[in-house]
């Protein structure tokens, strides 16, 4: 049949197997939907259920999170016991960060050379070894080095994991897949701290320790249990030469992810982290201003109430929007998404109660938990299951680690200037900017060439 039958334009490569015409469009897709759950039998296909190497992963990412929530209160504490400046203290846990940042093109060829089980192990044995190193520093210059190493662990081990997902994930199941994830991480994070507080008296070498002991355990559980499902399904599947970059930047969805991804790590991981305690206190100085009110402590106590309550907002919401991004596409919750936590974002700036300041923290978890799976299954799709993306996946990555990087410091600078309505209003204003690119009845573009039989770009 000719291009200029198809009622669908052949360079959005939405091309289906069988094009319809315009006569028998509306019969083309009735049929295709009423099969959708069904085989080449007639009968209704059973339900999938999440693959158990998956499972693996997503218990990991808890015990990974657990421990990393034990240690993030001590170190900035534990650094500024070798006797040194703020400054110095604050450059061992943005370390961190910047070789996670510097390291990403590195993890993604390495994935793509060695595949992601083998990446996946090697970062959680590094981030180990640097965390056993961190309890047995012997001075400033020893405990730097060894929060460097951990960042290079810490991004081949994420980056590996995405990886995995997009490899045992079904199509089908990969948003919800992508929330459960999401959230075992957000738990994690949340009863870290809270495991660390009860250990305070014990000393600030010990949380570092555990966090080793338990990486290693996690490393040798995939290492036994992801290598006997490999071995079970080797040869089950015909694998294809790995996406390029230069490939997935010709799918206009990937394009949308990598902004979107860098305003997601500038205002609801760096911003959230850096700002939100400041502006707490700013927030309660104001509202008691001519009072005897220590805002100090008062501002801690709203920030870390804040905070859960984002926390409760997106692990709730994360589980939820996944598996509807499953059912009715990606492209409409990461829309939603990003412009309910871009206003509410905006709204915190400029909040003038403290039940105002926590209403709308609960809305920008919210927001972003809506959009979170959908976001990862995007990335996803463009990638497929049955081949790699190493690279793909690394500069996805590595977009949210600079905006947790840059946002933090330009919002900064905006608050020093201006003042924390401003800072927060330019990181909600990127988030609504980034919804242009999820706009409802866009059809995205894609090189029909480099896409799965399946991929639609919804």
């Amino acid at each position: 049949m000719a291009e200029k039958d198809s009622p669908i334009p052949p360079h959005t490569g939405e091309i289906p197997l069988v094009v319809p015409t315009a006569k028998n469009a509306d019969q083309y897709f009735q049929a295709s939907s009423s099969t959708k759950n069904s085989d080449v039998t007639g009968s209704v296909a059973p339900p999938q259920k999440i693959p158990p190497q998956l499972k693996v992963l997503i218990v990991a990412a808890f015990a990974i999170a657990l421990g990393f929530g034990l240690i993030a209160p001590v170190l900035p504490r534990f650094a500024a016991s070798f006797n040194v400046g703020a400054m110095a203290a604050a450059l061992v846990v943005s370390m961190f960060a910047v070789m996670r940042l510097a390291f990403a093109p590195a993890s993604g060829k390495i994935i793509t050379l060695l595949g992601e089980r083998p990446t996946y192990i090697a970062g959680l044995l590094i981030v180990a070894l640097s965390s056993l190193g961190v309890a047995f520093s012997w001075d400033f210059y020893s405990l730097l080095l060894f929060r460097a190493l951990g960042g290079v662990g810490s991004v081949m081990f994420t980056v590996s994991a995405m990886g995995l997902i997009v490899r045992y994930a079904p199509q089908s199941l990969r948003g919800r897949i992508s929330g459960y994830y999401a959230t075992s991480f957000l738990l994690g994070n949340i009863l870290g701290p809270v495991m660390g507080a009860t250990m305070a008296g014990l000393g600030m070498r010990l949380p570092f320790t555990i966090y080793a002991v338990m990486l290693f355990i996690a490393a040798t559980v995939v290492f036994v249990y992801l290598k006997e499902v490999e071995d079970k399904n080797a040869g089950a599947q015909t694998m294809q030469p790995a996406l390029t970059f230069k490939q997935a930047l010709g799918f206009e969805n990937y394009r949308g992810a990598l902004v979107t991804n860098f305003a997601m790590g500038w205002a609801a991981l760096g911003i959230r982290i850096s700002l939100m305690p400041l502006a707490a206190v700013a927030l309660l100085a104001q509202y008691h201003s001519g009072e005897l009110y220590d805002a100090e402590a008062g501002g801690t106590v709203l920030a870390g109430v804040a905070l859960a309550l984002y926390a409760a907002g997106n692990a709730v919401t994360q589980n939820i929007s996944g598996s509807l991004s499953d059912k009715s596409g990606r492209r409409t919750l990461i829309f939603v998404g990003l412009l309910l936590s871009g206003a509410s974002t905006i709204a915190v700036g400029f909040s003038t109660t403290p039940v105002i300041f926590c209403v709308f923290s609960v809305l920008t978890g919210i927001g972003t938990g809506l959009l979170g799976p959908s976001l990862q299954a995007s990335v996803a799709d463009v990638i497929g299951s049955n081949r790699s993306g190493g690279t793909v996946l690394s500069t996805f990555q590595m977009l949210s680690d600079l905006g947790q990087i840059v946002g933090p410091l330009l919002a900064g600078f905006v608050v020093d200037q201006w003042g924390y309505g401003a800072a927060f209003g330019i990181s909600g204003a990127l988030l609504i900017l980034c919804s242009l690119a999820w706009r409802p009845g866009h059809r995205p573009r894609f090189p029909a060439q480099w896409a799965d039989k399946s991929y639609s770009g919804k």
